[in-house]
């Protein structure tokens, strides 16, 4: 370490005035670094604000906490509240499709005598119900093909074969011993429930089945190149809509032709769709390069809405793209300054802007608005707010240093500002990306539980399956039993893409699907 000796310093005064404010500055925004990491190991993760903070930033903002607080004097304690209906307290009940069995409580037979010998009638029953589950029930399909001969002529007197067997059962993997039922379970455990493969071959044996990682593996591999026709659907459904939302997340792949196990790779996710039919799409990729998003978007004219990752400026000047920014990133990096600097009032003044964003939306939801209500109000409400956050941002990036967390989180807003803004200018767009988040976060949760994938085959198996579960679950249709459904139907479809797209969960039949197994 160099040794600061007084003989070196400048003897002008000026000179040495900079250098101190200089060394403040940086001492200040390595202090500042520390505190934030020393929050990331050690702090809260939520970004919702604790009835302290709440009650420290109102100290801050009397005249407008008082302002909503509402009316004074007089009038104070007077609320006018619209007619609505208050449900009672009390437990839920339960679901009505699920099968009841009854069991019955009577009184003793000495105990239905009254006091003057007559025998009680019975006039009423009180029911109350319990909620009562049988673990996992294993069973075996046993197929039995009939088999028919000539027993007059032996078959000499015919064509073809002497004996005649009905057909096998198609099935999605030919041979195997998995029913449509076991693969829909074990991948909707996996894919939905982030329940690893090793962990469901413990929970097979206790019901006394052999059933290896290994076997589940193979089967998730080949159940997903069977459903590949269905996810090359998909990609067109996700760029049929106005809107695609686009994120990506890390995945560690460790045999990779070229490359080290350690590499980073990349999970994908695509979200678009027309209006009514959602569709997600999953995407693995060894880059993380802003070229993977321009190629998936060829071609497709709309809006993107993204984070501010630099990557997706590649997208920038393609022609018919609209690029939408993330006020959820924008929040997140003020939230940072405010757990982790000397700038938290700052931070928070930042924040409460963006809340008064998210008001209005929540106005607007509330009131269940049309698309264009939706654009009149935000034009009328939100408008001003961010003209007055602008204002803000650009009276207070000059007063801080640009390395120190405010001063990158003021960068940031303004970097992004015109993605930003551009949410006012139609109601179907969201101010942030947080539906492709949710989408991605269940490969989030499961990466958790496995960490990585072993090969490239496995990671694009694992994206083909994710996709046709989030995309289920994104219509409002269960995982499992989708599964099960397309896991029957598609051994018996031919290779016309029409009867495909029926399979989708955006088209699906909804009457079949939960039709009961055999």
């Amino acid at each position: 370490m160099d040794v600061l000796a007084p003989e070196t310093l400048p003897d002008d005064i000026a000179e040495l005035k900079q250098m101190i404010v200089k060394l403040h500055n940086d001492n200040w925004v390595l202090r500042e670094q520390v505190a934030f990491f020393k929050g990331k190991l050690y702090g809260r993760r939520s970004e919702a604000w604790s009835a302290e903070e709440i009650g420290q930033m109102r100290l801050f903002n009397e005249a407008e906490a008082g302002a909503e607080a509402g009316p004074k004097g007089e009038e104070r304690g007077r609320i006018k509240v619209e007619a609505h209906e208050r449900g009672r307290p009390g437990r839920r009940k339960l679901p009505a499709g699920l099968p009841r069995v009854e069991v019955v409580h009577d009184l003793e037979e000495k105990e239905k005598v009254c006091g003057c010998g007559a025998v009680l009638s019975r006039i009423g029953e009180e029911t109350s119900e319990q909620l009562d589950i049988i673990p996992a029930q294993v069973r075996v399909l046993r197929h039995i093909r009939y088999k028919y001969a000539c027993k007059k002529c032996e078959g000499l007197n015919g064509e073809g074969p002497v004996v005649k067997v009905a057909p096998p059962a198609v099935q999605l993997i030919p041979k195997s011993m998995a029913s449509a039922g076991l693969l829909a379970y074990v991948m909707s455990s996996k894919f939905e429930d982030a329940l690893p493969f090793y962990r469901q071959e413990k929970l097979f044996k206790r019901v006394g089945v052999d059933l290896s990682r290994a076997t589940m593996c193979g089967w998730a591999i080949e159940a997903a190149g069977r459903c590949m026709p269905l996810v090359e659907l998909l990609e067109k459904e996700v760029r049929a809509g106005p809107l695609v939302r686009v994120d990506e997340t890390v995945l560690q792949v460790l045999k990779e032709p070229g490359r080290a196990a350690t590499t980073k790779s990349y999970m994908w996710v695509f979200m678009g769709g027309a209006a009514g039919r959602p569709a997600v799409l999953y995407q693995y990729h060894p880059s993380r390069a802003g070229e993977v998003a321009r190629e998936f978007l060829a071609g497709y004219r709309g809006y993107v809405q993204t984070d501010g990752y630099t990557g997706y400026n590649e997208l920038r000047g393609e022609a018919g793209i609209v690029q939408v920014g993330c006020w959820a990133h924008v929040r997140r990096k003020f939230f940072e300054v405010s757990t982790a600097s000397k700038n938290a009032v700052s931070a928070q003044e930042a924040m409460r802007y963006i809340g008064r964003l998210y008001g209005v939306e929540h106005e607007a939801d509330r009131k269940n608005v049309t698309p264009e209500e939706r654009k009149v109000l935000r034009q009328r409400e939100a408008v001003p707010i961010l003209e007055e956050f602008k204002g803000w941002l650009d009276r207070r990036v000059d007063q801080v240093p640009p390395q120190s967390l405010l001063g990158k989180a003021i960068h940031y807003a303004l970097g992004q500002w015109e993605r930003l803004v551009r949410y006012v200018e139609n109601g179907i767009l969201t101010p942030d990306n947080n539906r492709a988040e949710n989408a991605i976060r269940p490969f989030v949760i499961g990466r958790k539980n496995w960490l990585f994938s072993d090969t490239p085959r496995g990671a694009h198996a694992s994206a083909a399956l994710y996709s046709l579960i989030e995309t289920a679950k994104a219509n409002k249709i269960e995982p499992y039993w989708y599964l099960r459904y397309i896991f029957e139907k598609l051994p018996r479809l031919g290779s016309d893409s029409d009867d495909f797209k029926t399979l989708l969960p955006q088209y699906l039949d909804k009457n079949e699907l939960y039709a009961k197994p055999p």
